[in-house]
């Protein structure tokens, strides 16, 4: 079962969610690329996942415990002393990552059951960390906005004043890759949520940016392996 809560407000501006998925029964959790990087504590321990651009499954077995932090796109800055596109469709162990060594023997879950269970300690420590870092590029909420939104990589990289080589440099360091395929990840996981809340897929693809709905169906095999019908069907959250 999937559950999510809103992240304490140190970590807010930074951080969309945390999450907990548990199995309770033997499945394959699809994974989709989300344009996010999620700290996720599971059975073989913490790792990083970084920004994917297909999908990945998870076998889960009855009892199997995933608990997570799941940054916001282009809002992980320079947290983990490595270079983002170098964690692209990666999971890394956190313990590999230099001084996260601490952070990832730390339980996430609270011992007490309750509407928040997340734990506080996990979530004061990355706080802190997060302090520590050099912080986001502030230019990224406003290039994931104008390519969600249909702007070519042109347009955006000319509305912001940048460079093409400029906005792909800018890019990589934010998101871990470049502006088209950041385009496409967003624009898919637009179209995803319109489809969540019932609107047809005509409409969503139209919404979304799509040339029509057989090019929404493309890009959505390219990106989940599946049609957007099974993924609509998707257990839990799908995106961590």
């Amino acid at each position: 079962m999937y559950r999510e809560w809103a992240p304490d407000s140190r970590l807010a501006g930074r951080v969309a969610c945390v999450w907990s998925n548990e199995a309770t029964s033997v499945m394959t959790q699809l994974v989709v690329p989300d344009g996010c990087v999620d700290l996720i504590w599971g059975p073989k321990g913490a790792l990083v996942a970084g920004p994917d651009t297909g999908p990945k499954s998870v076998r889960m077995t009855p009892g199997n415990r995933y608990t997570g932090i799941r940054f916001r796109p282009g809002a992980v800055g320079e947290l983990f002393g490595v270079p983002l596109d170098s964690l692209r469709d990666l999971r890394v162990p956190l313990s590999d990552l230099g001084p996260f060594a601490e952070l990832s023997e730390l339980e996430p879950l609270t011992a007490q059951a309750g509407p928040e269970p997340f734990s506080d300690v996990v979530q004061r420590a990355l706080a802190v960390r997060l302090r520590a870092a050099p912080g986001p590029d502030p230019a990224a909420p406003a290039i994931a906005e104008a390519l969600r939104a249909g702007r070519s990589v042109r347009e955006v990289a000319w509305d912001l004043g940048f460079g093409e080589r400029q906005l792909l440099r800018r890019s990589l360091r934010s998101f871990g890759y470049g502006p088209k395929v950041l385009q496409r990840v967003v624009r898919f996981q637009r179209a995803l949520r319109l489809a969540r809340r019932g609107v047809t897929a005509a409409e969503a693809a139209a919404v979304s940016g799509y040339a029509d709905q057989a090019h929404m169906a493309n890009e959505v095999r390219r990106l989940a392996g599946v049609p957007l019908g099974r993924l609509l069907d998707q257990p839990g959250d799908g995106t961590t």
